[in-house]
């Protein structure tokens, strides 16, 4: 039975993921996204620890519009008419999306132009 549940947590976790991706205008960019940067750091010379950080970065960026979306629904299954409790919760999801994806351009400064810029 143990095997089973641990099945369907996992079963579970991979259908929001591919909600998000479907459903989320907004995943659907930081997918895109996360795609190019990945093959751009294909084609660079990463170390391992840039790598790690990149990595880092992605999921940071990625969790952080899924916890958005699940706020979101959350927000709209409890209170579907407008309140200014609601739009306070959804902003501050939306805010924390931003910050992140501020923090990744900045990781992606620096992993892919700084180098660039201060060698040359």
């Amino acid at each position: 039975m143990a095997r089973q549940n641990l099945f369907q947590a996992f079963r579970c976790a991979f259908a929001g993921i591919i909600h998000c991706i479907r459903r989320e205008r907004n995943m659907k960019i930081h997918v895109g996204a996360m795609l190019a940067v990945l093959f751009l750091a294909w084609r660079s010379d990463l170390s391992r620890s840039d790598w790690a950080l990149l990595i880092i970065t992605i999921a940071f960026v990625l969790s952080a519009e899924m916890f958005n979306t699940a706020i979101e629904a959350v927000v709209d299954l409890m209170i579907p008419e407008y309140h200014l409790l609601a739009k306070i919760a959804k902003d501050v999801a939306a805010g924390a999306v931003l910050v992140s994806a501020i923090a990744s351009l900045a990781v992606g400064y620096l992993l892919f132009f700084h180098g660039y810029f201060v060698d040359r």
